[in-house]
């Protein structure tokens, strides 16, 4: 049995406030990712057949290179979110750590190369 009161148990613990921010970024990159979603799913399905041709034509668009790049990072983004919130919950110590930075490594390495896909297949079809 302790003499401590519920307050002074808790105090130094760390702060309660700091989740919503995370909340709400997760929350608006998902909301990001609908239309753009919605908008990918519509672009391909209008595509007359898939020949790398067509598609790499599609891309070099800039209004469809710069959407798709948008959908990549968000996507990416909204990835990196929450799988930080679920190592945060289930790994402990230098194990979460290390996955955390590992993670945020993998992600980054994503959103270079999925850039990186896009502009190359744009720049391809123009030239």
């Amino acid at each position: 049995m302790s003499l401590q009161s519920p307050l002074s148990r808790v105090l130094g613990m760390g702060s309660a406030k700091t989740g919503a921010g995370h909340w709400w970024a997760q929350r608006l990159a998902a909301l990001a990712v609908v239309p753009l979603g919605l908008w990918f799913v519509y672009a391909l399905l209008g595509l007359q057949h898939g020949s790398y041709q067509m598609v790499a034509a599609w891309v070099a668009e800039p209004a469809n290179a710069i959407l798709l790049i948008l959908l990549v990072l968000t996507l990416i983004y909204h990835s990196s979110l929450g799988l930080q919130v679920v190592i945060e919950d289930y790994l402990h110590g230098s194990a979460k750590i290390v996955t955390l930075v590992l993670m945020q490594f993998f992600h980054v390495i994503m959103a270079v190369g999925g850039v990186y896909a896009v502009v190359t297949v744009s720049v391809g079809a123009a030239t």
